[in-house]
């Protein structure tokens, strides 16, 4: 039986700077920061006050974690 992976994913960040976010399996957005993160978590109907971004039972953090904000590439 696999794991399951928590309902937050935040993907590595891309060239652009950016880290692509999944909520539930739904791709919600592109964060350049932690306060996208928390946007794209109300828009997807949770409680950002609620959700704790470093609990890795909620969130998983791929390719670094939370103070990971790459500048973009040129």
């Amino acid at each position: 039986m696999a794991a399951e992976h928590p309902p937050v994913i935040v993907h590595p960040p891309s060239p652009s700077g950016g880290r692509r976010i999944t909520v539930r399996g739904q791709i919600v957005g592109l964060a350049h920061g932690r306060g996208d993160v928390a946007e794209f978590l109300r828009a997807a109907g949770l409680d950002p006050d609620s959700v704790s971004l470093n609990d890795p039972t909620l969130v998983e953090w791929r390719g670094g974690d939370i103070d990971h904000w790459p500048r973009p590439t040129a």
